[in-house]
């Protein structure tokens, strides 16, 4: 693990540590949720100038008589045929956050390929322990696929991606699909994700005092959510990724910083998808905090990783005519 930072994003750590709560104290969870709330999106600022037409509905939950947000993001221009679609797990631990949380990895999507997004709304911990949250991330994506056609979405190229633990449960959730042979999942895209239980422990981080993310935030989110289950040797299925069978997963993008607490379990989840026979992409971000790209998206470092990420889903989606513009976008910059 490289802690050195890019230049480019120190000043933007230093002004967000400033404001970030302090996990050690009783009230983190309720602070963070409040930060994630003061940093949400409004619908204007995500329609993009009209170019991205915007939603909010009700879906049916897992259970009878529930229901789920969604964050429906689609091209203002008119489609003559089915889309790709992402389905989208925001980040925030599983103890904070909304369905528009993380939201401009979405837009970026939309407005470059061209494609459908969704953002579910799940369930949170510790009010909701797992498996709430993965529960409520199936139904979501069975909801797309079986609505594909009124939606416009082209079924068989649905990616299901994840930020940081938007990424445990994207991972879970493919894992899930995978064992009940439904709905069929294309890729797999996990943006410095949130994979073991165990992660950080050994080798405590040091970026301007562990970044935007450390070892005691994530202990407090892995307890939240398993509870005394953590690092245990018993867990729910699909409650730990990188603890759990990987073969037969979907093609996979990863990208990591390289001065951030999930860069180890990041590079070896991927080392175990190859193991495993499932096509990877690993992409590590010299110099890059947690969350770099969302927190400073204007950054040289920033604009690399999410030029990355479209290109892979360009080539994966067989969005030819996309994936070469955004390779000509990147030798002229």
């Amino acid at each position: 693990m490289d802690v050195k930072l890019d230049p480019a994003l120190v000043e933007a750590l230093r002004a967000i540590r400033e404001v970030l709560p302090d996990p050690r104290g009783d009230r983190f969870i309720e602070q963070l949720r409040r930060m994630a709330a003061a940093g949400r999106p409004d619908l204007e600022s995500l329609r993009s100038g009209g170019r991205v037409l915007v939603d909010e509905l009700a879906i049916p939950g897992p259970a009878a008589g529930t229901t789920l947000n969604v964050l429906w993001l689609r091209p203002a221009r008119a489609q003559s045929s089915p889309v790709p679609a992402v389905y989208f797990l925001h980040p925030g631990g599983m103890i904070a956050g909304d369905s528009r949380t993380g939201a401009g990895i979405l837009i970026d999507f939309v407005l470059r390929l061209g494609v459908q997004a969704v953002s579910v709304e799940y369930r949170l911990a510790p009010e909701n322990p797992f498996p709430a949250p993965l529960e409520d991330a199936f139904a979501g994506l069975e909801w797309l696929a079986r609505n594909a056609t009124p939606l416009g979405v082209d079924a068989t190229r649905i990616v299901v991606a994840g930020a940081s633990a938007g990424g445990h449960l994207a991972a879970g959730l493919a894992m899930m699909a995978r064992d009940r042979h439904t709905p069929a999942v294309r890729g797999l895209v996990l943006i410095a994700p949130m994979l073991d239980d165990r992660g950080g422990q050994a080798a405590p981080l040091d970026v301007g005092r562990e970044g935007t993310w450390g070892v005691d935030a994530n202990r407090v989110a892995w307890d939240a959510v398993l509870g005394n289950a953590r690092g245990g040797s018993r867990l729910p299925d699909y409650a730990v990724p990188a603890r759990a069978d990987l073969a037969g997963l979907p093609p996979t993008f990863l990208d990591v910083g390289s001065a951030e607490l999930f860069h180890d379990e990041t590079v070896e989840f991927s080392a175990g998808l190859r193991r495993a026979g499932v096509p990877t992409e690993l992409r590590v971000w010299p110099g890059g905090f947690h969350g770099f790209d969302w927190s400073v998206p204007g950054a040289p470092i920033s604009l690399e990783a999410k030029s990355a990420r479209v290109r892979w889903l360009a080539e994966l989606l067989d969005l030819a005519d996309e994936a070469d513009e955004v390779r000509n976008e990147g030798t002229q910059n």
